[in-house]
């Protein structure tokens, strides 16, 4: 990754009144030359406005409004194709519940210059869960194990979603072909 790549964290929202304004600024203190894209499917606690509020005090900031809840999947392509049509040369994936450490973006970047793809894990030395019943947590475990065993993936958290992307790596995907429930 090149110093001067403009990096552009995407993180899709749906009724996360309460986490967005912490959420932006965490992340902001972790990494303050990232710009945020809040991708808000219409929620019903203002959320969207919460977001425009940011938005209209920091020009880092940007909100995309899509008139219903469309799905994660569905955020995370269009925030994609928002940033790529900017020029943005990183994209990242990042939940706005806390589930995500914005304080450990800057590892995440760091680590792009030998990937074309980061991932944040919850199931590595150093990682972790909060508040998850065991039950999730043991689904969320032998669901990775098994992935790992059946596709040969070296990777111990294929389903966590704090991930850094390149612009390249994107721009190879038909990104309208990506469908998700």
């Amino acid at each position: 990754m090149s110093e001067a790549a403009r990096v552009l964290v995407v993180i899709p929202t749906y009724n996360e009144r309460e986490n967005l304004p912490a959420i932006v600024g965490r992340l902001h203190a972790a990494v303050p030359h990232a710009d945020v894209l809040v991708v808000d499917d219409g929620s019903p606690d203002d959320t969207g406005k919460i977001a425009d509020g940011l938005a209209a005090h920091d020009d880092r900031v940007h909100v995309l409004h899509r008139a219903a809840k469309a799905g994660l999947g569905a955020a995370y392509v269009a925030g994609f194709g928002w940033g790529l049509s900017r020029d943005y040369g990183v994209l990242v994936e990042m939940d706005a519940d806390g589930s995500h450490a914005p304080e450990q973006l800057p590892d995440l970047l760091a680590a792009l210059p030998g990937a074309d793809v980061v991932l944040g894990s919850r199931w590595v030395a150093g990682g972790t869960v909060v508040d998850w019943p065991r039950r999730r947590e043991l689904l969320s475990r032998g669901g990775n194990a098994y992935t790992r065993f059946m596709l040969r993936l070296p990777v111990r958290d294929a389903t966590g979603g704090y991930r850094v992307y390149r612009r390249e790596v994107l721009e190879t995907l038909d990104l309208s072909g990506v469908a998700s429930p």
